[in-house]
């Protein structure tokens, strides 16, 4: 899917009329709720999100680095808040979701390095929430997490990890498949016999036809080609060209790459608005690895968050 075809999905969301009959057949598919009644009290509210959302988007596009975080975190949640509105009539159900479900260290340390910080999980709030009702994780897989180790889990910045010899990702096929191949060193990474392994991502490849261990490599052959599923340890990038999985042991998150950016981002915000002598520094002196790190990821995630939500959305329709 094309990104000019999601833009031209939000533009058709943009009237009282179709984003009623949008959230009406969303909402028809939901047990206990008058569809007609309750698509016609949030369809507003519903416009706005996205319409607020697109706009963080096109507009911090157009900004300098200085600010991008911001615009691009909030243009998110916005759009987060609208796919959450498809399949919860009654968002949000109380202030404690109304949080960002998440946070970050107050002080930062004299030699900080962003690429080492991390953030914390909260019970409570956005991210914990929309986790578990888009992407059925009902328990976070981590209390905390390193940025290293999120950026290491979108495909896109395989390359520059690479340009520092570290490998993280390794693409095992391609979109559509129904052959994937790893190679037989992932076993040693990750402590597992082959069939342990494939035990192990058995549950997000139910479609497995037959495995086999030849040479230096293990082989799943699939029913089905391979269609990438919201939460898994399989990722891909937004050109859908490639199919990625994580080298090793502690990057194997069966998560969505969508809450992976909204960490970063929120981060990142945080220290866009609260630490101005750090981020400004960042931005004019470039003194460490940091600043090319989070320059791939904001131009990443400018076009692919908005992309990925807008895929659930049409997904909802058939289309």
């Amino acid at each position: 899917m094309e990104n000019h075809h999601i833009m031209e999905f939000f533009t058709y969301l943009q009237s009282q009329h179709t984003a009623q009959q949008y959230l009406q057949g969303c909402y028809e598919e939901l047990d206990g709720i008058d569809a007609s009644v309750k698509s016609f009290e949030n369809c507003n509210q519903f416009m706005h999100y996205l319409d607020h959302g697109v706009r963080f988007y096109e507009n911090g596009k157009r900004l300098e680095t200085l600010l991008q975080p911001m615009l691009f975190f909030y243009g998110m949640v916005h759009l987060l808040k609208a796919a959450l509105l498809t399949i919860r009539p009654h968002y949000p159900e109380s202030t404690a979701i109304l949080a960002h479900g998440v946070s970050s260290r107050k002080r930062k340390k004299r030699d900080y390095t962003f690429l080492d910080d991390e953030v914390k999980i909260q019970h409570n709030g956005l991210y914990p929430y929309f986790s578990e009702h888009l992407f059925l994780v009902k328990e976070s897989p981590f209390e905390k997490i390193k940025m290293a180790q999120l950026f290491a889990l979108i495909p896109e910045m395989t390359p520059l990890f690479t340009f520092h010899q570290q490998q993280n990702m390794m693409a095992v096929g391609n979109p559509g498949t129904m052959h994937l191949q790893f190679p037989a060193s992932v076993l040693d990474n990750y402590h597992l016999t082959a069939n342990a392994f494939i035990k192990r991502i058995k549950p997000f490849l139910p479609n497995i036809d037959y495995t086999e261990t030849k040479g230096k490599a293990i082989h799943v052959f699939l029913k089905d080609p391979f269609r990438p599923k919201e939460k898994s340890p399989f990722f891909t990038d937004r050109a859908y060209r490639a199919i990625y999985f994580p080298v090793h042991r502690s990057h194997y998150l069966p998560i969505s790459e969508i809450m992976v950016h909204y960490l970063l981002l929120y981060n990142l915000s945080m220290l866009c608005r609260y630490e101005s002598e750090w981020w400004g520094d960042l931005l004019a002196a470039k003194p460490d690895m940091d600043y090319p790190f989070i320059k791939q990821f904001l131009n990443i995630t400018a076009e692919k968050i908005p992309f990925m939500l807008g895929t659930i959305l049409i997904q909802n329709t058939g289309k």
